[in-house]
């Protein structure tokens, strides 16, 4: 048995209590999963090899495919302008590719406070915007989108428990075990209970909106690839196949 078996093997091991779950929450279905960021590697993807942005799944995976690196997971990772490049902070590989952005304005992401996903080695955060920017902290990746579901166990002061604002949704929150958990609702719902799943069933005292009716997933465990629009920045959950370790 080659060393890489014996890795990419143990890999199967750790991974075995993540992945993606199917959850009732309040009447509504949702796609729910869950990933370590000690064990599973969590990244951004925005440009491919020609510098042009990837938006859809499928192109990403038939890029990472030419140096073995397998999707397990991807989810799109933040609001996106026209020429589908992130409208906050994007940093990848350690290379901020854009500025934060804490500007007032129309639409969710200026729904302040808005907020960070990041990655540093080994953990993850989310942490509000203006925080962020004060915080020190150098990821190795990051996007911006907003706004905040919860913040410090308090959901975001403006959602409405009675709101009329019904809609496809997706986010991301970090639990208190440190584990990343990306949601997504089938059905269409508030914000109102979106940030209480996140808070209340999953356990993120912070969580961020990611995006509404454009809310898509990649799941190649499920054969579930969503396509119907283009997509900016994707957060994916990658591993590389067998052989393909130094």
């Amino acid at each position: 048995m080659t060393i890489a078996l014996i890795l990419w093997l143990a890999a199967q091991a750790a991974w075995a209590d993540e992945g993606c779950r199917r959850l009732d929450y309040l009447g509504a279905h949702y796609t729910v999963c869950t990933f370590d960021p000690a064990t599973s590697g969590i990244r951004l993807y925005e440009y491919d090899r020609s510098g042009k942005p990837y938006g859809s799944f499928r192109a990403l995976e038939n890029d990472l495919r030419q140096d073995r690196t397998y999707v397990r997971f991807a989810m799109n990772g933040g609001m996106y302008d026209d020429a589908q490049g992130p409208v906050g902070l994007y940093v990848e590989n350690f290379k901020q590719m854009k500025a934060l952005n804490t500007n007032s304005g129309w639409g969710n992401f200026h729904l302040l406070p808005n907020g960070v996903f990041y990655i540093e080695p080994g953990k993850a955060g989310v942490m509000e915007a203006k925080a962020f920017a004060t915080s020190g902290i150098k990821p190795f990746y990051a996007t911006q989108s907003g706004p905040m579901l919860v913040i410090d166990g308090k959901l975001h002061p403006s959602f409405l428990v009675d709101s009329t604002s019904l809609k496809t949704r997706n986010g991301v929150g970090v639990n208190g075990a440190g584990q990343v958990i990306f949601a997504l609702s089938e059905d269409a719902v508030r914000f109102y209970d979106f940030a209480t799943l996140f808070r209340d069933a999953l356990g993120c005292p912070n969580a961020l909106f990611l995006d509404g009716s454009i809310s898509s997933v990649d799941i190649p465990d499920w054969q579930r690839r969503d396509g119907l629009f283009p997509l900016g920045p994707i957060i994916a959950v990658t591993e590389m196949l067998p052989g393909s370790f130094p």
